[in-house]
């Protein structure tokens, strides 16, 4: 039997999944098929269960609907004051979300679930509240009736006539990591209706002759069951998965859902969903916008975006088309995505219409050979359909936060229609006055011409009307017998129909490319908007320069202002110091954009979070979570919220994020190198200075120790021999320590240059004699001009280099070699140079002798930690100079530096050198 080895990307998902289960808190749903079924009698003797166990429990809102069975098991537990929200001159008793977040409770009791929150609310449901208590690692027990699930909303309407208007999405009912299902007969809950257990006496009267029917509450009863057996059959799917077991299981589904402008589209999206559900398939939703739908007016465009949205909170993937042909571009579409099943509307198309001018739902079929392909019946509307309708479309509008006269403000169409009928009027005036006015087929064409005018102009509808005129203009005013409709050749009457319906074709290609030509501009204009945020956000080098391009690409392209928010040291969001953003947003909530920083999730405006907020907060996405905020005011929420706005806004931010974490990371590796040099220098340092410093220390030891200890045995001339070497040898550390001091004085900036004119054989004259006992017996030979110029340095410095140089060759050269200084004049510089006779220097390695703590041969030289060559640079460009090294012929190496002559020396007597005395 073959080894049946584990997918390692199942793995990591799996790993990832219990992950997150251990971050979060645990669900546990109390469902029931209706009203009065028991779920928060069961939902509290559980809690009191859990805190008989030793678990802290607490209440956050429990409806009792004055049961007094029911109220009575919330005695002996802590139940937390709810929030009293003043609207429209009542107090509403809410769910205090904060009060829960601070008590923090291990197990919080929130009843009913699908609640609405009164406005300035956090959160607009209350399932939103429960997915905060569970981020915080609350576990929370809850209570939901199958017809608030939002996959079922149209089927309930169906059997009960009632259309629900608060509904869960189905994504956060899966979530859950326990649904205990509280089940009742239909008669005991009637009964129970009776007896006043569930409503008032009037109420529960009401409640019987319409909702609570035995029909009702039978077909209720059979969800209620179907759905929890699903999800026991996903909870079989998952640990099969997890467990390796796999052989039963076919090949993963992809399920297509088509929707459009009509009042089918929800019901196809509901359908969709409870389809994936049952094969545990992944599902898309896809809204194919043709030339004819993007005439749409605003109203069914929002409500169109609003079951995009709607398809998005079951769970869905969405996707927004543009074709000249739905049926080519379901098919294109499916094809590319791998899709397995296609689900469609019925066509509505029938009779003699849908076999002149073709049906997408047969196109489809047809074509679709390797596709299964499923219709969903489009039922008659009824009467409670239209007010749901009507509701949806007030939910989309309210979801955009439109004014009604937004909503209404489409162009007026009448100047249109008048244009249409004002050119074949004109037509007609040029056919009268125009050359070759007796030819027809002249005239004809001016018509047409006129036609395609106003198709290209103004669209299909226009362009029709504008047809029908001509034909008639041109039968009344040219075809004889003139100035009537009567027809005297019956060859005319072909000619009005070829003209009408080339009229017509003209009309439909111009208007379609007129459509095509928008289209394309729109996507032209996406892409350049995208090109060049991406060239910006390349070219900037600074965390400030891409904030200020991000946030004028995104003011630019989305309208409003915005503000890109980060946190500051303790985490909290602040705007930021010293940055100025272009279309900058002042007055930004803080509070909202700390809510999205700390939960990954957009909020403000038209969101499921604190949509109270004037503006929306996004955030910024980076690799491990949101790094930032921002903060977008924007003119038209329309521009925001649109499906593809949506996914051009989130590629900008995502943009921004990814080269916001460029510039982050390749600060810290810069930080990340300076550190290591800044260690590598401070261990040289330390191993040059503890070598240098134990060899003439070590000496000084024992020089002094002989002079301690055995004064008397010692001759005067080895007593004086051992205080020249104690001497000696503290000059050289004094040097040592000197070099180190002066380096960090020139790296701090904080030597100031003392320029005077000074003879350059005095400089050279004064480093030698001083240098006389080092030399010793090393042959030195001196190549300076007469009568050199005076030059303009700092005598104390420059010796300093001459000095370090000499030094320098003293160390890595052999003893008695010779060493030579020359100097060349010239008319805007003039160049020293120390050369020696020594092995030269190994090749590549010029430019690095003047590193710190840098030695070419540390074997060879007998003291020092490699400061002497970077201070003679830092002293010579402190002049403005440079300073080189270079290898001799045939051998040897030669130390060149220049200072800049930008001033002329005054003119005094020449002296004698005192080069003799030195030498």
């Amino acid at each position: 039997m073959a080894e049946q080895r584990p997918d390692p990307d199942a793995l990591l998902a799996r790993v990832q999944r219990e992950e997150a289960k251990r971050r979060r808190g645990r669900l546990k749903i109390f469902f029931g098929a209706a009203a009065g079924v028991g779920k928060t009698y069961a939902m509290l003797l559980a809690a009191r269960e859990k805190r008989a166990e030793g678990v802290d429990v607490a209440v956050g809102i429990a409806e009792t609907h004055d049961r007094a069975d029911t109220a009575a098991l919330l005695y002996g537990l802590e139940t937390l004051p709810p929030r009293i929200i003043e609207y429209r001159g009542a107090q509403l008793r809410e769910f205090d979300l904060d009060a829960a977040l601070k008590r923090r409770p291990t197990l919080i009791i929130v009843d009913e679930l699908a609640h609405t929150n009164a406005p300035g609310s956090r959160h607009p449901k209350r399932w939103n509240d429960v997915e905060e208590l569970l981020d915080a690692g609350i576990d929370v027990y809850t209570a939901l009736n199958v017809q608030h699930l939002e996959s079922l909303n149209d089927v309930v309407g169906g059997i009960t006539g009632v259309r629900v208007q608060e509904t869960v999405p189905d994504t956060a009912f899966d979530k859950a990591d326990e649904v205990e299902l509280v089940d009742l007969p239909p008669d005991e809950l009637l009964e129970r209706l009776k007896e006043g257990k569930v409503y008032m006496p009037q109420q529960a009267k009401a409640a019987v002759e319409n909702f609570f029917r035995k029909g009702n509450l039978i077909a209720l009863r059979e969800l209620s069951l179907r759905r929890t057996a699903e999800r026991v059959d996903e909870q079989m799917r998952v640990y099969r998965e997890d467990q390796g077991i796999s052989e039963v299981w076919q090949a993963g589904e992809l399920i297509l859902v088509c929707i459009g402008p009509g009042e089918l589209a929800g019901r196809l999206i509901r359908a969709g969903r409870r389809f994936a559900a049952a094969l545990h398939a992944d599902w898309i939703v896809a809204y194919i916008e043709t030339p004819q739908l993007q005439r749409l007016p605003p109203a069914e465009r929002d409500a169109i975006m609003q079951n995009l949205r709607l398809a998005e909170s079951l769970g869905a993937q969405t996707a927004t088309l543009s074709a000249q042909q739905m049926s080519s571009a379901i098919l294109e579409y499916a094809h590319d995505k791998n899709v397995t099943k296609i689900l469609l509307g019925k066509p509505t198309r029938t009779g003699w219409r849908r076999w002149l001018l073709g049906s997408v739902v047969d196109t489809v079929v047809r074509e679709a050979a390797d596709i299964d392909v499923y219709l969903l019946s489009s039922e008659r509307p009824g009467r409670g359909d239209a007010p749901a309708q009507d509701m949806l479309l007030a939910r989309s509008r309210a979801y955009l936060g439109l004014p009604e006269a937004e909503r209404a403000g489409a162009k007026p169409r009448w100047p249109r229609y008048a244009v249409a009928v004002a050119v074949p009027a004109v037509c007609t005036a040029i056919g009268f006055v125009g050359p070759g006015s007796n030819e027809l087929v002249n005239i004809v064409m001016v018509y047409l011409l006129g036609v395609m005018l106003v198709a290209s102009r103004f669209g299909r509808g226009p362009s029709i009307l504008a047809s029908a005129l001509s034909v008639g203009a041109f039968d009344f005013f040219f075809v004889p017998p003139v100035f009537t409709f009567a027809v005297s050749d019956i060859r005319y009457v072909a000619t009005f129909a070829v003209m009408f319906l080339v009229g017509i074709v003209i009309s439909t290609l111009a208007s379609n490319l007129r459509t095509q030509a928008r289209i394309a501009g729109y996507r032209e204009k996406r892409a350049a908007s995208l090109y060049g945020m991406s060239r910006d956000l390349a070219a900037a080098h600074a965390e400030d320069e891409i904030v200020r391009a991000a946030a004028s690409h995104i003011s630019a392209e989305f309208g409003g202002q915005c503000t890109i928010l980060f946190p500051n040291e303790a985490g909290r969001v602040a705007y930021p110091k010293g940055r100025s953003q272009p279309y900058s947003l002042h007055g930004a909530d803080l509070g909202v954009a700390q809510w999205v920083l700390d939960h990954d999730r957009i909020a403000g405006r038209s969101t499921d979070t604190l949509p109270g907020a004037e503006a929306v907060y996004l955030p910024l996405r980076g690799a491990s979570g949101a790094i930032g905020v921002l903060a977008l005011l924007p003119t038209s929420l329309r521009r925001v919220f649109l499906p593809e706005q949506q996914r051009l806004l989130e590629t900008f931010l995502n943009q921004t994020a990814l080269a916001i974490e460029r510039v982050r990371l390749a600060q810290a590796a810069h930080d990340a190198q300076i550190k290591v040099e800044t260690e590598s220098l401070r261990n040289s340092l330390l191993a040059g200075i503890s070598h240098d410093l134990r060899t003439p220390l070590a000496a000084i030891v024992g020089a002094a120790s002989s002079l301690a200890e055995e004064p008397e045995r010692l001759a005067p001339e080895a007593r004086r021999e051992l205080a020249r070497t104690i001497y000696d040898e503290g000059q050289r550390m004094a040097t040592l320590a000197n070099n180190i001091l002066d380096m960090a004085r020139l790296d701090a900036g904080a030597v100031t240059l003392n320029r005077d004119w000074y003879p350059l054989e005095e400089i050279v004259g004064g480093v030698l004699t001083r240098m006389r006992t080092r030399l010793g017996a090393r042959p030195v030979r001196i190549a300076l001009p007469r009568d050199a110029p005076l030059v303009k340095l700092d005598a104390v410095l420059i010796e300093q280099v001459l000095t370090n140089l000499i030094e320098n060759a003293l160390k890595y050269t052999p003893a008695g070699t010779g060493i030579e200084i020359s100097a060349e004049f010239e008319p805007e510089a003039v160049t020293v140079m120390v050369a020696d006779e020594g092995p030269g220097i190994p090749p590549g390695l010029e430019e690095k002798l003047f590193d710190k703590f840098y030695r070419a041969s540390p074997e060879r030289a007998q003291s020092g930690v490699g400061l002497g060559l970077t201070i003679c640079r830092a002293i010579v460009e402190a002049h403005g100079g440079t300073i080189r090294a270079e290898n001799r012929s045939p051998r040897g190496a030669a130390f060149r530096f220049t200072l800049p002559r930008d001033e002329a020396p005054p003119t005094i007597e020449s002296e004698e050198a005192p080069l003799a005395k030195a030498l």
